[in-house]
């Protein structure tokens, strides 16, 4: 969790936290990438500049723990679209909380790279479990 929102020192939390205001969420809306799929296309194009490779697979990656541990750890996330669906509900409150808060910035494709991800994630999952059938 702290790499996906708390990516700065405690000091500078708090700092930022005792500065909150309205005009926090204002600026996280001037900010913000509310359009699918134009900072994906903005790493893609830049990518000779950009740290476009970690930004991008490290979205994915992030939450393919996610994919796999949820429906092993609950066997009613078993199913894909269940499993997906609060991958959404997951991320996409991490990204309303940078949103409102002002740590971080909120990127729909963030929500869009950490579900493909957690659908990675439980693929390896389904395949785990389908190979451990096989056996008995």
């Amino acid at each position: 969790m702290r790499l996906l929102i708390f990516k700065y020192p405690p000091d500078v939390l708090t700092e930022t936290a005792a500065l909150w205001q309205r005009e926090t969420v204002l600026e996280g809306l001037r900010t913000a990438n509310f359009t699918l799929f134009k900072t994906i296309r903005m790493y893609i194009r830049y990518s000779d500049r950009l740290n476009s490779f970690e930004n991008l697979a490290g979205n994915v990656a992030a939450f393919v723990p996610f994919g796999l541990l949820l429906p092993w750890m609950d066997e009613r996330y078993a199913a894909f679209f269940r499993m997906l669906g609060n991958a959404l509900l997951f991320t996409a409150g991490i990204e309303l909380f940078q949103l409102l808060s002002g740590f971080g910035a909120f990127d729909v494709d963030d929500i869009l790279l950490n579900a493909a991800g957690a659908a990675l994630g439980w693929l390896v999952f389904r395949a785990a479990k389908s190979g451990s059938e096989k056996r008995y």
